[in-house]
């Protein structure tokens, strides 16, 4: 027997009230109540536990030990950093409108690159047209299905970028959400690309090299790390030659590879 949608979730909200009134609010809030709304039409939230593996996808390497890296601040205190779930994939996405000519290689292995360094796994779901945004909105079950949007890499400009301006040649972050007992996650992410400024470095000397490696600077942004005074390490926050990643960088993606799994989320 198939039941239809609206029965099944008339049936979830009956016992949701039901095991409130025998458990108590508390089993309600903790437990019942997020299954509850994420299954609703109007949820902003997705199911719970979506691709959620009992055990992380991957290890992170044993990386050099270093200081020279910088963790972002987490929007609790008492947490040490925010990272993503290393049980679940990381989807992301290529906004190709105004990108340099073969330069989705470069996003691909720059991908690659701090994927074996920091042991999370990444999975390519095509292009997208969606628009950089500084409101993007982690959840959005219309474009991507009901799980987290996936991580954006958008080829963007100062038009429509206005961050982009001056020096910028990209820009990377997250978006971190919890559940009640559980700590901050990231779940989803952003990078905006300068298209025209890249374009130009493209055509250079080791011009590929650098393309690539202002990517993987922002996928560190998006992973967790911060900027460092270290100018010889990919983090550093102002122009330097490096297009490799460093201890440092290694060290921190080590970290950020290491966070827990969440499938209540």
């Amino acid at each position: 027997m198939v039941l239809h949608p609206r029965m099944v979730l008339r049936t979830a909200v009956a016992v949701a009230v039901l095991l409130g009134l025998y458990f108590g609010t508390a089993l309600l809030d903790r437990h019942v109540a997020p299954v509850v709304e994420a299954s609703l039409p109007w949820s902003a939230v997705p199911p719970q536990g979506i691709e959620a593996a009992a055990q992380p996808l991957g290890t992170p390497p044993v990386a050099e030990e270093s200081e020279a890296y910088k963790l972002l601040e987490p929007p609790d205190s008492s947490q040490p950093f925010t990272a993503y779930d290393p049980c679940r994939p990381i989807h992301y996405v290529i906004r190709p409108d105004g990108a340099p000519p073969d330069s989705e290689a470069l996003v691909h292995k720059a991908v690659a690159e701090v994927s074996a360094a920091s042991g999370l796994q990444f999975v390519y779901d095509g292009p997208t047209d969606e628009a950089p945004s500084n409101s993007r909105e982690p959840y959005q079950p219309d474009l991507y299905g009901k799980r987290w949007a996936p991580v954006l890499i958008a080829w963007s400009s100062p038009a429509e970028s206005p961050r982009l301006a001056g020096d910028v040649a990209g820009l990377g972050g997250s978006s971190t959400v919890r559940e009640t007992g559980t700590p901050y996650v990231r779940v989803n992410g952003q990078i905006d690309l300068d298209g025209p400024d890249l374009a130009e470095i493209l055509v250079e000397p080791y011009g590929p090299d650098r393309v690539q490696a202002v990517i993987m600077h922002e996928l560190g942004h998006v992973l967790g790390l911060g900027h460092v005074e270290d100018p010889d390490q990919l983090m550093y926050g102002g122009p330097n030659s490096v297009t490799e990643l460093q201890d440092g960088d290694r060290a921190g993606l080590a970290v950020l590879g290491s966070g827990a799994c969440v499938p209540q989320l």
